[in-house]
């Protein structure tokens, strides 16, 4: 999930639409690999880390269900355990400046996301999510606008429950039962609905949705013009 655009997160957006328009980054890619780079920090400190690039909307691997999470399957992918998998989750959420990062976004087929570590989720917890379920949810709702990393530059105003309870277990394996509110409540059912093979489209009308496209492409053309930089989208 996505929320606003910020300087960091432009960039991101721009290549993925880049690569949606251009075919560069093909459907149904079996065996999606990563580009492995070294992060060096401000103070020195050397992190490796391994990006995958994220799948076009209409990948099927985005629309269908996620089979449920086993430890067995890690191998599959080359990672080591669910540690592993969680920190390069969250190194490509990171990389793409988003608040939740499911798994079969970048092409892996595991029943997991991560969410959190941004300031305006209201606890600030980064969560590593494996076979969510929500148990239950608030009766009041409240509509709000959201983003999704899968669809470059596009907005819709969501109406979700204001809180879930719900049940996971994390990168240890332990299970781990709560109740979110908020931000970290609206990001959660977010990314459980790629679980499901829904994409946050699929939430809007036929009109909400044409107007929104507009508005993405009023955006892109006021980010052009305002950064005067063509090569940053096409």
């Amino acid at each position: 999930m996505a929320n606003k655009l910020t300087p960091e997160n432009i960039e991101a957006a721009a290549q993925h639409l880049e690569n949606i328009q251009s075919g560069a980054t093909p459907i149904l890619d079996k065996q999606p690999e990563g580009e492995n780079y070294t992060k060096v920090s401000a103070t020195g400190n050397v992190d490796k880390q391994k990006v995958y690039p994220l799948i076009p909307p209409n990948d099927p691997r985005l629309l269908m269900q996620v089979a449920p999470f086993l430890d067995e399957n890690l191998e599959q992918f080359g990672f080591a355990d669910r540690k592993d998998l969680s920190k390069v989750m969250y190194d490509n959420m990171a990389k793409y400046g988003g608040l939740g990062l499911s798994a079969n976004q970048v092409g892996l087929p595991y029943r997991m996301f991560v969410m959190g570590g941004h300031p305006q989720i209201e606890d600030g917890k980064v969560r590593s999510v494996f076979n969510p379920l929500i148990n239950d949810v608030s009766p009041e709702s409240i509509n709000l606008k959201e983003g999704c990393l899968s669809f470059p530059f596009l907005f819709l105003s969501i109406k979700r429950p204001k809180w879930c309870s719900v049940r996971y277990t994390d990168e240890n394996g332990e299970e781990i039962e709560e109740t979110l509110h908020g931000m970290s409540a609206r990001i959660f059912m977010h990314e459980n609905e790629h679980m499901n093979g829904y994409v946050f489209t699929d939430l809007v009308s036929k009109l909400k949705l044409e107007r929104a496209e507009k508005s993405k492409q009023k955006m892109i053309k006021e980010i052009k013009r305002r950064q005067g930089a063509p090569k940053i989208i096409k």
